[in-house]
Parts: structure tokens; sequence; C-alpha cells
């Protein structure tokens, strides 16, 4: 599979995610965690990330995917997704609690902006760009590029 390919089908289970991390989030702050926007935030990309996981495994990297593998990259999955999921839940932690746009300091509604912009869209866009990056270069490598690597050793 070529990489444009890749990356489209990337992008797609990214989407199918932030569409599962945005409904997850907005259950959970407004139904139990109104007053810790954040946490409700981190729960919804530790969500996303499992599904992320099995589509991008069956999906994004069907091809670069072997048993005797299956353990390592579910171990670099986990920890590339958990450094994803800080980067991605910084900018709304920035936003509510560094620069002030919570409630009472601005409205309701510019404070609802505001965390749209910072975690949903800056923090998935940096986010993706950083699990991108990472997946394809440590979790899931190229298979032609391994062998190369034993026999230099060798």
């Amino acid at each position: 599979m070529n990489t444009a390919s890749r990356l489209v089908r990337f992008l797609g289970v990214g989407g199918f995610c932030f569409i599962v991390t945005l409904a997850v989030n907005y259950l959970l702050k407004y139904l139990l965690l109104g007053d810790h926007p954040t946490t409700a935030f981190l729960i919804a990309n530790c969500v996303a990330t499992v599904v992320s996981y099995v589509l991008t495994r069956q999906v994004t990297f069907t091809d670069r995917n072997s048993a005797f593998r299956k353990r390592i990259q579910i171990i670099g999955f986990t920890l590339v997704s958990a450094v994803g999921i800080v980067i991605n839940s910084a900018p709304l932690y920035a936003s509510r609690w560094i620069f002030g746009f919570h409630y009472p300091q601005v409205t309701f509604l510019e404070q609802e902006i505001a965390d749209f912009i910072s975690g949903p869209i800056i923090g998935t866009l940096l986010a993706m760009a950083f699990r991108w990056w990472a997946l394809h270069k440590f979790v899931f490598p190229s298979g032609s590029s391994e062998p190369q690597k034993v026999d230099q050793l060798a």
C-alpha cells in the first residue's frame, strides 16, 4: 500500500474517532463531569483510542500486521496514544486554566467555542500529526526496512 493511500485511510479512521471523541466528551461534559471538562475530554480520548487501535491495525496498517508483532504493536500504540492524548488535551487545559476562557470570566457561549476550538480542533490536529509520524515510524514500520537492518548488522 502506498503512503498516500495509507494517509487517506489514517485520516478516515481519525475522522471516525473524532466523532467518537466528540460524542463521549459532550455526553460526559453535560451529564456527569460539568465542572471537569478536561477530565471529560481525557476520558473521551481514551475511549476513542481503543476504537482507533482496532481500526488503525485493521484498516490503515493492515499490510504491516503479523502475529509475532502484535504485542509490540499494542505496547507501542498505547505509548504513542498516551502522548497523543496529552498533546490533544493540552490546548483545552491551556484555554480553560491558563488563558481563563471559562465561565464566569467569559460567557457560556464563549467558553464552549473556546473549548471546541482548543480541544477538538487544535488539540486533535496536533495529536493527529504526532500519531501519524510515530505510528508510521515506530509502531507499524515498513516491513521492507526491517530485514535490511538485520542484514546490515550481520
